[in-house]
């Protein structure tokens, strides 16, 4: 079977590629092991997305299919260090509407797979799982586990910080364990948040509580393993009491509402983003550290970018060709390079217990909240991705 690109990995990334090429000639074929799950009860995983990401999900015909009571805008982030600093960023002195939205990963998921099912020029293989990958100087070749070989120009690797493909190509990927896990879960709460963001660089870990519909949070600690084990350990009431304390309960008590998970975290980078007859994108092309909130827009912007790139090349062009695919690597370069190093430097930062380092970082953090200009400029690159 014959297609003009392959799509391996039908997460976020690599469904909004595919739909974003819906008006391209291009034929794509996407590849994937499970189809998306929609629970009828709160998702475990929450995401937030930046307004760059809303608007190319709008222009994708997704946005605008999600039920907004299952949204919750954020219109304030505060931050505190861990001995007094504080900085805090707000939509309004910035000018914006609000600085992300948090929502479901299955109810975005889920519309953009409803768009692939009306897309006439995608194939979508599922259940599939590739076993085999072959490139030569004018196409590549795709081999699926049931013996079914696909044929295309160009192979898009979406899938994730394991990549198969990535791995296949002979791509570098350099990890950077920081022996923490991110331990999530969904709470509810007796007082309101206001559509307010709060996160604690604390001596055991990074704490961040992110504002759901209702009176509701979802929380993120990047925790060192030992405490990872621990807070997962805990019965829920002694885990709700454990996260109510480490925010000051200024969100008063707290009811676990969906099961705890961890996962590790860790930095990676990778040599390259292409190749000839191959490019990647999410997380098989970057991982950064969850403080940021950060690493499912990044995975967004590279389906925006390589999407723009791929529907201007002329029809006689080939679109697997390496000078093609280095204008996507070049248009993202920078910010998942800033993203990267920003956050794996304030967790480096944070680490350390050292009294001198301690007030020279939370000195930065109350001088850089006092200058409107700098937290301005801050606020607006973390929502569109450039300054």
């Amino acid at each position: 079977m014959n297609f003009d690109l392959i799509v391996v990995g039908g997460g976020l990334a690599g469904a909004a590629l595919a739909v974003a090429l819906r008006r391209t000639p291009l034929k794509v074929a996407l590849i994937e092991t499970a189809a998306p799950v929609m629970p009828l009860e709160l998702d475990q995983r929450v995401y937030a997305y930046s307004p760059a990401s809303i608007r190319f999900l709008e222009e994708l015909g997704v946005w605008q299919h999600l039920q907004r009571e299952r949204l919750q805008a954020v219109s304030e982030m505060r931050i505190f260090g861990d001995a007094g600093g504080a900085l805090r960023f707000s939509a309004y002195d910035s000018g914006l509407p609000e600085l992300a939205w948090i929502g479901e990963s299955s109810r975005i998921h889920g519309e953009l797979w409803e768009s692939l099912k009306r897309q006439h020029n995608v194939t979508v293989f599922c259940p599939a799982t590739p076993a085999s990958l072959e490139c030569t100087s004018d196409s590549a070749t795709l081999g699926l586990a049931d013996g079914r070989r696909l044929h295309a120009r160009l192979i898009v690797g979406a899938d994730g910080r394991e990549s198969w493909v990535r791995k296949q190509a002979g791509i570098d990927a350099h990890i950077s364990p920081y022996n923490e896990r991110g331990v999530v879960a969904n709470l509810s709460c007796t007082q309101p948040h206001r559509a307010i963001a709060s996160q604690w660089f604390r001596d055991d870990g990074i704490l961040a509580w992110l504002p759901l519909p209702g009176n509701r949070i979802s929380m993120v600690w990047s925790a060192p393993d030992a405490l990872a084990d621990e807070l997962m350990e805990l019965d829920d009431g002694a885990f709700c009491e454990r996260v109510a304390d480490a925010g000051a309960r200024h969100l008063g008590a707290f009811e676990l509402i969906t099961p705890r998970a961890a996962f590790p975290l860790r930095l990676m980078r990778v040599s390259t983003v292409v190749q000839a007859r191959l490019a990647l994108i999410g997380d098989a092309a970057h991982a950064i550290h969850p403080l940021s909130g950060h690493g499912i827009n990044l995975g967004f912007q590279d389906a925006r970018a390589l999407a723009g790139v791929l529907s201007k090349v002329p029809a006689w062009r080939d679109i697997g060709e390496l000078s093609i695919l280095r204008a996507y690597a070049r248009e993202r370069a920078e910010e998942p390079f800033l993203m990267q190093n920003l956050t794996h430097g304030l967790n480096r930062l944070f680490v350390p217990r050292n009294p001198f380092l301690s007030a020279l970082r939370n000195l930065g953090m109350n001088l850089t909240g006092r200058l409107p200009v700098v937290t301005n400029a801050l606020t607006r690159y973390a929502v569109n991705g450039r300054f």
